[in-house]
């Protein structure tokens, strides 16, 4: 079969969740048999979000090469199962660039170069190179931003392009909202017929509507939008607020979404899949009844900033049999004074992140944790700020850092290697994507793993110094990960405390709905027994 082509838009308003309607689609598609990818195209100007603050876009994720992506390619992760690489991103900033590099080379032979052709055909080969490289069933392409902004122009006029050469083989998903008006106790469908009409305007006819609302709609409303919008009533879908976002994909399967999919692109039919594991699933988080608390330590005041690590809790609580209840504590705001707030928690995560601010907190956590013997999990920035309170407390050396944080420290726990101090384009001295790490044999993370030898992903700058090495083991920190080409300690725990383990990775990015990461379930089930 030849690759088909699904783009996904959204308009009246942006967070409409496009990237999950996008994630729910590849998962029933997968469900009926097919090989499907999912990419992202963002409309700034950023080559990637790796630079960008989280209050700005939220979580950077990492792709296994090591590209620094949406947080809408972690949903099409955990939804799928699929593996992402640096073809499922792709900016404006990217293709741009990727188009002055060819125009500095002379591709183009001394051509004008104008967003119509160039810029166009760049996206279209993107969207087209993914489908081909993969030998993929479907390639679904969320276009991000809302219909009407200047940035998407130009992919909305290349989907248009598409379209129109493909025919059969591509079709366009529109994402709107229809928003309850209390006062007149009424359902407006008038921004959808505009948000419609725009994409008439690129020349672009949705060929299905997706409706994402807050109160349920009739068949007569949905008559009313096919209607007005030139769409079929069963390619009319809505997308009522739900409990998880986890029960979207059943939603839309319950709607016939999948089948009018395959029928708008000339694809038998067939019977409708039983989604059983997925079903699972959503009865175990139906029927967990207890709660497990578990504090994010973190700087980053924002539910998005953290979101893989919480998605990764969740999916572990549900396995546990628990609800998982998330308390954010800003770091920047701990202080020995108001410490004691951490006494309700059954566990705590200490949160990765970049800069100064916050990590004295982070480090009172970590010390709480210890002392008080309670399931600690730290990512990235999380376990050195382990390894820095250890250093304080335990080793005795009172000015212990991180060389990021105190370059004049004379205990620099944590520190950058040699190699790459010479560099100095931002993002150039970080580890970025999956990397092996070798686990010690009889260590707990290696009962945990139930292996020797993983492959997680990165996105750090500064590592342990190995020089501390022998002085941490011989005091009770043990480093059990390693990768076995440079050396560099992945992995610390602590075998004298019930759970207290450290990674210089991010296992979030590794954690599915149908696949939790073993990290994750074990410290949820050590934050149960607490």
């Amino acid at each position: 079969m030849l690759t088909k082509y699904i783009f996904v838009t959204g308009g009246v308003v942006s967070s409409l969740g496009k990237g999950i309607i996008s994630a729910s689609i590849g998962k029933l598609l997968q469900a009926r048999g097919f090989k499907v990818t999912i990419q992202k195209f963002d409309p700034y100007i950023n080559i990637d979000p790796g630079t960008l603050n989280p209050y700005e876009h939220g979580e950077c994720y990492v792709t296994v090469d090591g590209m620094e992506t949406d947080l809408d390619l972690g949903h099409y992760e955990r939804f799928t199962g699929i593996q992402t690489t640096r073809d499922n991103s792709m900016t404006t900033g990217r293709i741009y660039k990727a188009v002055i590099d060819k125009e500095r080379r002379g591709d183009y032979l001394g051509k004008t170069i104008q967003v119509v052709p160039h810029i166009t055909d760049e996206i279209k080969n993107s969207i087209k190179n993914l489908g081909q490289a993969g030998q993929y069933d479907f390639v679904i392409t969320e276009i991000g931003g809302t219909t009407g902004d200047i940035e998407s122009a130009p992919f909305l006029e290349a989907i248009r392009q598409l379209k129109w050469e493909l025919g059969k083989d591509a079709i366009a998903v529109h994402l709107t909202y229809v928003p309850y008006l209390k006062a007149a106790n009424e359902l407006k469908t008038k921004p959808t017929q505009h948000s419609v009409k725009e994409m008439q305007g690129h020349g672009i006819q949705p060929d299905i509507l997706i409706l994402r609302t807050e109160k349920h709609l009739d068949d007569n409303m949905r008559m009313k939008v096919a209607g007005f919008c030139n769409v079929d009533l069963e390619c009319v879908i809505q997308s009522e607020d739900l409990p998880s976002i986890y029960e979207v994909p059943v939603n839309m399967q319950r709607q016939g979404l999948d089948s009018a999919i395959l029928r708008k692109m000339g694809i038998p039919v067939g019977e409708t899949p039983a989604l059983g594991p997925w079903l699972n699933f959503l009865e175990l988080r139906k029927t967990a009844t207890e709660v497990v608390r578990i504090g994010l330590v973190g700087k980053y005041d924002l539910q998005d900033a953290y979101k893989s690590i919480s998605e990764s809790l969740s999916h572990a609580a549900t396995y546990n049999h628990r609800r998982v209840e998330i308390a954010f504590i800003n770091s920047e705001f701990l202080t020995a004074e108001n410490i004691g707030q951490l006494d309700r928690l059954d566990g705590i995560v200490v949160c990765p992140g970049f800069g100064q601010r916050g990590t004295e907190g982070k480090i009172l956590a970590v010390e709480y944790a210890r002392t008080h013997d309670v399931p600690c999990f730290g990512i990235c920035l999380g376990m050195q700020m382990m390894v820095i309170e250890f250093a304080r407390n335990v080793l005795g050396y009172a000015d212990a850092n991180s060389s990021e944080m105190d370059a004049e420290t004379t205990h620099n726990v944590i520190d950058m290697m040699e190699d790459q101090k010479s560099i100095s384009s931002m993002g150039g001295t970080m580890r970025l994507g999956a990397y092996d790490c070798q686990l010690q044999e009889g260590s707990a993370v290696a009962g945990i793993y139930g292996t020797t030898l993983v492959r997680e992903r990165h996105r750090h700058r500064y590592e342990f110094n190995n020089k501390y090495l022998e002085e941490y083991e011989a005091n009770g920190m043990l480093c059990v990960g390693r990768n076995p080409e440079a050396g560099l300690v992945e992995i610390v725990e602590m075998p004298s405390l019930r759970w207290f383990v450290g990674t210089q990775f991010h296992p979030e990015y590794q954690s599915t709905v149908l696949q939790p990461h073993p990290l994750f379930m074990s410290f949820i089930k050590a934050a149960v027994q607490s």
